[in-house]
């Protein structure tokens, strides 16, 4: 497959969007990560005592896969509050990737609503953080409420290859979509 694709990469604050973006992006990727404001802690939920900053626009990055299919990644604010722009980064999207955290399965479920609510076809990589209990695939799928299609993998969003194989099992999952389709 040759071309290019704007593809989301979603899910909750500090669930490690700007890192994989960070991490797979061929490009110096542009972030708008600032500081934790105390106005906004009234209305965020802090992650963890050392997450200072979080990203208040978009994350965007670069990737070519097969030397031949570029993917455009936009990665997503993920407070609430940030929704109406969530959903103008959506526009043109092919497909997305939704980040998840076993610690907090709970905070998954707005954005995998959304991208369902948007029908934008997404794939779901469980970020494994070093301190997260690992479960078993069936037992993710029904607490993420996953349709059988959807496809689930575990990726580490600080390792090189394992976040690309995540992008590569979306592009792999969109791909028979489009072919199914016609």
């Amino acid at each position: 497959m040759a071309g290019a694709a704007k593809i989301l990469v979603v899910g909750p604050m500090g669930v490690g969007k700007t890192t994989l973006i960070g991490t797979v992006s061929e490009i110096k990727p542009l972030s708008t990560e600032a500081t934790m404001s105390q106005a906004g802690a009234r209305l965020d939920t802090k992650v963890r005592p050392s997450k200072t900053t979080t990203t208040v626009a978009l994350d965007f990055g670069r990737i070519t896969l097969g030397g031949e299919l570029v993917l455009y990644l936009f990665g997503t604010p993920g407070q609430q509050r940030f929704l109406p722009a969530w959903k103008d980064l959506a526009r043109g999207a092919l497909g997305a990737l939704a980040l998840v955290d076993t610690r907090d399965l709970e905070a998954s479920f707005d954005a995998i609503g959304h991208l369902e609510d948007l029908d934008v076809p997404f794939s779901v990589a469980v970020n494994a953080f070093p301190d997260s209990t690992q479960h078993n695939e069936d037992d993710l799928r029904s607490a993420l409420d996953l349709l059988p299609h959807t496809p689930l993998v575990i990726c580490d969003a600080r390792e090189h290859k394992s976040s690309v194989q995540a992008l590569i099992s979306l592009v792999s999952h969109l791909i028979e979509t489009l072919t199914e389709a016609s």
